[in-house]
């Protein structure tokens, strides 16, 4: 088939053919727009081909993506109608002929949603050829709070013009380079899937881009340095995380909060044997954590079922509403919508003839540790909870005492931690107190605009700000105190948290969560030596210290919830 037409006006984005095709002439080059939403918009190129046998094959290439030649299978045209699916990208079109439009009109459908697309007949215009970039490029972006980013770019040369790619190793994610760019020694490199850029100086050398990283109103130095030939991307060491196959059955299941209409998936993990076995759930901290609850390439929840697993104890990990394959909104969730989906893992667990429902407990992580005791006071028939780094104050006091902390780890000087503290405790008093976010945010905005200290913060940050904190979400953890419903609980409860952790900090927290389970003889507090908010051994706490260390979880808090749980269950 055609893949590039000569003598295209330069510039454009894309180009059209001059004929219109027929409802019978599906096999030829078209174009469409798929609009996501106002800031999230795909131009694709399908590309469809005919075979002798009268089947038809195709591609499709993401233009602002910069992916090309993605398979397409199930292409079927006929009587007016084309469908195809995109099997690598879990999406499907179907659409019919419009010979008004001279044009395709359907609907693509991918996981997220669907949207429609017109596909008109056209070719892309050629990408730009750009010299003096091929190769790889290493770079480390130190974001908030000390934490560093690797990145590695990678670019190329190919017949679709001068492509690449961005690996954040530290995320383990990767993205299409959508945009390169070279005017003497100017180098822009663009990737619109998530809204950033990186704009710097090539030196004379061509080693060296010296530069900075825009995205979502922030800038942030950035310099990329030319690595050698044959060299792999850095590897992030995570010696905890299992692998398959493991000495234990793994399954894949879903169920339902039925009152919030949410279905949630997850993976369940048994143990040898026939069962009936003692399980917990595992609920995630804050975030859109998925059943793993990933923090920089730690697969937390993971390393914490593989171990549980293998000494005798089911486990129960899910995406949390609105992530991973989950169904929900995350976005106007609160800790008590993720408390009743909580609950309502726990009550399908109990229906599985494997499960002994008897012994069915939670484990909380942070948020998840806030969560469990308003799943057991909800319902009497959890047996035990295990609060991992779950605090004993309310969220304004946990979040206020948190940035001090957090600020003084980073390296801020004592006068900044105070101003820094005092700003931030002034926006959480101001979302406690106003109820409308409207309001609230104008509140915000007048202090922060005020402030000289962010005299020079762009109004985009300045709003991310406003926006990160103004919502259901922090309203409810900031006003709600968890020692009333902790004097309610009548399981065992054990509650840990490290005595580095900075994130949930100890002194703060451990005596509120003695004095709240004082009424309950089966409670138990500890405070583990020198283990930070994620449970790792640390050397400060910090968060920047979270992906620079390879351990995921200590073993001595794996063991701890270990031996604790199977002494309750009979184990």
């Amino acid at each position: 088939m055609t893949r590039r037409l000569a003598g295209l006006i330069a510039g454009l984005a894309m180009a059209f053919t001059a004929h219109a095709a027929s409802a019978q002439q599906a096999a030829g080059d078209w174009l469409g727009t798929l609009t996501v939403s106002p800031t999230l918009v795909f131009h694709l190129a399908v590309h469809l081909a005919k075979t002798a046998q009268g089947a038809y094959s195709g591609a499709v290439d993401s233009l602002d993506r910069g992916a090309f030649d993605v398979p397409l299978a199930d292409v079927v045209s006929s009587g007016g109608a084309l469908s195809f699916t995109v099997p690598s990208l879990k999406a499907s079109y179907a659409g019919k002929w419009d010979p008004a439009a001279g044009a395709w009109d359907g609907m693509w459908t991918q996981t997220q949603g669907t949207w429609p697309l017109k596909l008109s007949p056209g070719v892309a215009a050629p990408l730009p050829t750009v010299a003096g970039l091929d190769g790889d490029w290493d770079g480390a972006l130190t974001v908030s709070l000390g934490i560093k980013l690797r990145l590695a770019f990678h670019i190329a040369t190919g017949p679709h013009g001068t492509l690449g790619t961005l690996n954040s190793i530290d995320q383990q994610t990767t993205v299409r380079i959508s945009g390169v760019a070279k005017d003497g020694p100017h180098v822009k490199l663009a990737m619109a899937l998530i809204g950033a850029t990186f704009d710097g100086a090539l030196d004379p050398s061509g080693q060296t881009i010296t530069g900075q990283w825009s995205q979502g109103g922030m800038n942030l130095p950035l310099t990329l340095s030319r690595r050698a030939a044959g060299q792999a991307d850095a590897l992030l060491k995570r010696p905890q995380t299992p692998v398959k196959p493991y000495p234990y059955a793994e399954e894949e299941v879903t169920f339902d909060d039925a009152a919030s209409h949410v279905r949630l998936a997850g993976t369940l993990t048994l143990p040898e044997g026939a069962g009936p076995f003692p399980a917990v759930v595992l609920v995630a901290g804050s975030g859109p954590n998925t059943r793993n609850e990933p923090i920089l390439n730690h697969e937390i929840f993971l390393v914490l079922a593989d171990h549980l697993t293998r000494h005798g104890i089911a486990v129960l990990r899910y995406d949390k509403r609105g992530t991973g394959t989950s169904t929900g909104d995350y976005a106007k969730a609160t800790t008590q919508d993720f408390a009743n989906d909580a609950d309502a893992a726990a009550a399908w667990l109990r229906t599985r003839k494997d499960i002994d429902p008897a012994k069915v407990g939670l484990i909380g992580h942070s948020e998840g540790g806030l969560i469990v005791p308003m799943v057991a006071v909800a319902d009497p028939k959890v047996d035990f909870i295990v609060m991992m780094a779950g605090p004993g104050v309310n969220g304004a006091q946990v979040l206020t005492e948190q940035g001090r902390l957090v600020f003084k780890a980073a390296g801020m000087s004592d006068a900044q931690v105070a101003e820094y503290s005092g700003l931030r405790e002034k926006m959480i008093a101001i979302v406690q107190a106003q109820k409308d976010p409207v309001v609230a945010a104008a509140k915000m905005r007048a202090l922060l605009v005020a402030d000289p200290a962010l005299k020079n913060t762009s109004p985009a940050v300045i709003e991310a700000q406003i926006n990160a904190i103004n919502n259901d979400w922090f309203r409810f953890f900031f006003n709600y105190d968890p020692a009333i419903t902790l004097r309610q609980v009548r399981c065992p409860v054990l509650a840990m948290i490290g005595s580095k952790d900075l994130q949930v900090p100890p002194d703060q927290n451990l005596p509120a969560l003695r004095a709240a389970l004082a009424h309950n003889p089966d409670a138990e507090v500890e405070e583990l030596p020198s283990l930070n908010h994620l449970f790792q051994t640390a050397k400060t706490g910090a968060i920047g210290e979270y992906g620079e260390l390879e351990e995921t979880m200590a073993p001595a808090a794996l063991d701890l919830m270990t031996s604790w749980i199977l002494k309750h269950v009979g184990g």
